[in-house]
């Protein structure tokens, strides 16, 4: 037999598209079309329902970017049609080769009801499954006319606005929107659905994508080829209806045969990844939930089998609040077991960015919602898309009842492969959880035969496992799985040469497969943070989105500490409903294309502005606390919420000063520069305005490397290959300019005050050092107008340290400061908090600052055999895409330089640095609620218990890495102490704490988080 395959297989092909697939709806008749445009923000349904439509036509253009238009479509049944099934064929125009970018329709029937969602892919809407003939049809289809910012063509995407063309200036900010239509109605018909047609088509599809990935030598791509063949000699190309049934014969043998009993088992999960603002604003995503949960629980009513995970309960509460007959629907398919809420979180944040404590409500909130909701204990994180993980999740997963952990964007490495697919995670304390990578490498599968091939070749674990988990459905702008998506699932089943596919739940394969490897000798560990190596410049994007997120937490913390302290001490109302609704704010706004600036301008502008609301408000909350706790007028009462006492007012307390304030020192003239000294440090400031000298008075020793200078500020060419917000690589390195050049160095009353300008922007810095104090502060205002840059502040240190160490939630990372392997030259920007600390053991510095994040650390040994460690701190950058103006415009940080610092002070002064001290008029003396008698132990939050029952919630760690006895004295008489999970529900833990009289007796393992629910005495 000569060989045919090529020819057999392009044969298949172009049956499918030109005969088969369009004749699954070949008899048809066009539907009646009216529209009625919206103009400014969508409406409410009914609204829409009831609007002055106007005549349109198939090929009429509709909608400009960001605009709404209403389709009424409307037809009669053919008599001719009866006994059939029909179904109508909306094709709105949107992209087809972005089907989970544009699930931008949703249908309704006259009353309102949502029915499903219409997208590039799915595009069919039920009418009747027998007809009679003659039945009137009537929908409505609300129709969002979003713009597709990135994608460009089937497997081409762009990432910058010259890629885009003149569309580009307006696609992310609808004020600059000229007004032109973005799509064109393609097709709205009324059409029988050929059943029979489908499923060939369904077999066809299945076995020829799996046809493809079996070797050419294979046995049985040749037998699938031979039936592919045959079934397709079996159709008429004039009727293929009429051939479909003696085509499928032809193939059921080859669909019959099973799988091989070593065949690798898929998990398959429907999923919807909705971004919850990326390329679109938050307004749109309430409208793609919407969309998504009525297709997917229309899909349930005729797949039984199916099951689909919706992983963000923020999501979910706007379906409740905007739709509640959609969200109706979800809660019925929860009671079938279809419809599964999943992840335990608010919103899927970004992991690197967000602070421990809101992580802790992330969990919180999202947990709490699918308790009361849904009555579902969820026991899994599911975080398929962030850019990074910390390695105190672990940790915060066990601590809010979470087993199981799902990701998958580490498979987007660029340098190093990671290992494993299934394997325990575990974090700085310990904690172990067990986690898994789809080896699919999607989390927007549409089960095809390239992607379960895939999912079998690039799994790590053979041997170890036989299984892993595939999320399937479109996604990102929504949409989730189609009918034809399961129909490949069906056919995946059991089919030899393939993985076997079972729709199931994600809890029964981390079961299945955490047993498979307990009974295979244990899974594999990964100790550390998971770092992507990828979007570096997610770390710095956006700085007054980061700004606002940083403000807002260490706000909360403040108005929390206060109203608790307040309620207390003098019975002041506590604002439980104003608490938790900011919260689930800044939480919203922690999602994984807000924080790390990777959204389009209206998506930041908003956020901006909200943030702005955040602080007027919680600002207001703090403000009327502290004026119940500051007691008469007659002096100045100082409010001090960081973790640590300062100038003699407690930590967590106030009172009015018992010792002088830090004021800044004077700065005294030297030469053509400056000389900054409070008997405990000294720091020169030279006629550029650079630091040439900080040095320690006490120790003897100077801070920087000889002939090096501090605070360099470094400008970069920024001009990634692709992702532009997203990304730094490594060759912007190549190019620097040292900002060198100073306009003015002046003294001005208590700093030195230097000012630079370059290219089309400003920079102007004030350097002070507080008396008493180690720490140079750089107070820095920046009128920003570079394109495509990267600004970074350099401090080259006189130290040799190994590594760094850098504040995460809840504690802190060491990462080496060499490059000795690939995967330590990968982490060429990193992520710090509030510190980031290189040392000798007996000596050190920190570099703390108030809203930056994107750090890097490099190592030179000098030509005198001494060691340079130069640390930077990325400050701002300029990318074009997808906000054009991202960064543009005024800024104002703060950093500074802590000079002989271990890492106590670092830590120590990370929270002072980002939790000012208030003053108000007052008298009185404000004992803190709890006292920590070890400096190693950070309270991280004190608030009442959110039952509203009156205990007082205190949150604390242990910051420095090392085991710690310490003591806990409440600050009013203890009825009882309970340590609890996140949630606040009690908790086995009877080695951490141990009560002793009006005292509680700690004993912490290292950066071992601790809840404890503490109940005052009735009457107290």
């Amino acid at each position: 037999m000569h060989n045919d395959r090529d020819v057999t297989e392009q044969r298949l092909a172009r049956v499918l598209n030109e005969r088969l697939r369009p004749a699954v709806h070949a008899r048809s008749v066009p539907l009646d079309v009216a529209v009625w445009d919206v103009s400014g923000e969508p409406v409410p349904v009914h609204e829409g329902l009831a609007a002055p439509f106007r005549p349109a036509r198939v090929g009429d253009r509709w909608g400009p970017a960001w605009t709404t238009s209403w389709f009424k479509v409307s037809g009669r049944i053919p008599e001719e049609w009866a006994g059939t099934s029909v179904e109508a064929v909306l094709d709105l125009g949107f992209s087809p080769h972005s089907p989970g970018f544009s699930a931008e329709g949703l249908v309704y029937r006259a009353d309102g009801t949502a029915v499903k969602a219409l997208n590039p892919r799915n595009i069919w809407l039920p009418v009747v499954e027998v007809a009679l003939g003659g039945e009137e049809f009537v929908a409505f289809v609300e129709a969002a006319a979003n713009p597709v910012v990135m994608h460009t063509g089937p497997d081409e995407l762009t990432f910058g606005p010259t890629a885009v063309g003149a569309r580009a200036p307006w696609l992310g900010d609808p004020a600059s929107d000229p007004g032109e239509p973005l799509y064109r109605l393609r097709r709205l018909d009324l059409a029988v659905f050929d059943r029979g047609v489908h499923e060939l088509v369904q077999d066809l599809d299945v076995l020829g994508q799996l046809m493809h990935e079996l070797p050419a030598e294979s046995p049985r791509r040749w037998q699938i080829l031979r039936a592919v063949s045959q079934a397709l000699d079996a159709i008429d190309l004039q009727d293929v209806s009429g051939g479909a049934v003696a085509a499928r014969a032809a193939l059921a043998p080859v669909l019959a045969a099973p799988a091989h009993a070593s065949a690798h088992r898929l998990s398959a999960v429907g999923h919807a990844h909705i971004d919850t603002a990326w390329l679109w604003p938050l307004r749109e995503t309430v409208r793609k939930v919407a969309r998504t949960v009525s297709n997917v629980t229309q899909l349930m009513d005729d797949h039984p089998e199916f099951k689909f995970v919706m992983s963000q309960a923020q999501q979910l509460a706007w379906l409740k609040e905007h739709r509640p007959e959609v969200y109706a629907r979800a809660q019925e398919k929860v009671k079938t077991g279809q419809f599964l809420p999943t992840g335990s979180l608010w919103v899927e944040p970004d992991t690197n960015i967000t602070g421990g404590e809101a992580l802790v409500r992330q969990f919180v909130h999202g947990k709490r919602f699918y308790l009361e909701e849904f009555g579902v204990e969820t026991e899994e994180m599911w975080l398929p898309d962030t850019f990074g993980y910390n390695a105190a999740l672990p940790q915060l997963m066990k601590l809010a009842g979470v087993r199981w952990f799902l990701t998958q964007k580490i498979s987007w490495n660029t340098t190093n492969k990671f290992p494993h697919h299934t394997f325990w995670w575990e974090g700085i304390d310990g904690t172990r959880i067990f986690s898994h990578f789809p080896p699919v490498d999607t989390y927007n599968s549409d089960l095809s035969g390239a992607e379960v091939a895939h999912s079998v070749r690039n799994f790590q674990d053979k041997g170890g496992s036989s299984q892993s988990l595939i999320p399937f459905g479109y996604g990102d702008g929504g949409g989730g799985p189609t009918r034809e998506m399961l129909a490949r699932a069906d056919r995946l089943r059991d089919l030899e040469g393939s993985a076997r596919i079972e729709m199931e739940k994600p809890a029964d394969f981390f079961e299945r497969a955490h047993a498979e490897y307990e009974e295979n000798g244990g899974a594999p560990v990964w100790s550390g943070e998971l770092y992507l190596e990828f979007h570096r410049g997610t770390l710095t994007s956006q700085l007054a989105t980061k700004q606002g997120n940083r403000r807002s937490e260490h706000l909360l913390r403040e108005a929390e500490l206060w109203a608790a302290t307040a309620a207390v001490r003098h019975g002041h109302p506590y604002p439980y409903d104003a608490l938790d609704r900011l919260w689930k704010t800044v939480l919203l706004h922690q999602f994984h294309d807000i924080l790390p600036g990777t959204s389009i301008a209206w998506v930041h502008r908003e956020a901006e502005e909200t943030y702005a609301a955040v602080a007027r408000e919680l600002t207001d909350v703090t403000g009327a606390a502290q004026r119940a706790l500051a007691g008469p007028p007659g002096g100045t009462v100082i409010f001090n919420a960081a973790p640590h006492a300062r100038g003699g007012v407690p930590a967590l307390g106030a009172g009015p000063r018992p010792e002088p304030a830090d004021t800044p020192v004077p700065p005294v003239a030297d030469g053509d520069g400056f000389v900054l000294d409070n008997g405990l440090v000294r720091v020169t400031v030279d006629g550029r305005g650079l630091i040439t000298s900080a040095y320690d008075i006490a120790a003897g020793r100077e801070a920087l490397a000889p002939g090096a200078v501090g605070n360099l500020l470094q400008l970069h060419q920024d001009f990634p290959n692709q992702w532009d917000a997203w990304d730094v690589d490594v060759f912007y390195r190549n190019t620097v300019r040292d900002l060198t050049e100073a306009d003015s160095v002046t003294a001005t009353g208590e700093h030195v005050r230097v000012v630079r300008t370059f290219g089309d922007s400003r920079i102007e810095q004030t350097l002070t050092l507080p008396a008493g104090s180690r720490r140079l502060v750089i107070d820095t205002v920046v009128d920003w107008h570079e394109r495509e840059k990267l600004l970074k502040a350099a401090f080259p240190l006189d130290i040799r340290a190994a590594h760094s160490t850098a504040e995460i939630p809840f504690g802190h990372v060491q990462r080496p400061t060499h490059t000795n392997t690939s995967w330590d030259a990968a982490k060429f920007e990193v992520c710090a908090h509030r510190f980031l600390h290189v040392g000798e053991p007996d000596w050190g510095a920190a570099l703390v600052n108030d809203s930056s994040y994107g750090h890097d650390v490099t190592r030179d040994v000098r030509a005198d055999g001494g060691t340079t460690t130069t640390v930077r701190l990325s400050l701002l950058r300029a990318a074009r895409f997808p906000d054009p103006d991202a960064d543009q415009g005024t800024h104002r940080l703060a950093y500074a330089l802590v000079i002989g610092a271990d890492l106590t002070d670092a830590v120590r002064e990370g929270y002072r640095f980002n939790l000012p001290e208030r003053t108000l008029p007052g008298s009185a003396a404000v004992a803190p609620l709890v006292r920590v008698d070890h400096e190693g132990v950070v309270v991280e939050a004190v608030k009442l218990a959110d039952d509203r029952c009156g205990d007082i919630v205190v949150r604390l760690y242990e910051s420095r890495g090392t085991r710690a006895r310490a003591t806990l004295t409440p600050g009013f008489p203890l009825a009882s102490v309970t340590a609890t999970d996140l949630l606040e529900r009690p908790l086995d833990d009877p080695t951490s704490h141990q009560r002793s009289d009006a005292d509680i007796q700690l004993t912490l393992r290292p950066f071992q988080i601790l809840t404890l629910r503490l109940r005052p005495l009735p009457g107290s």
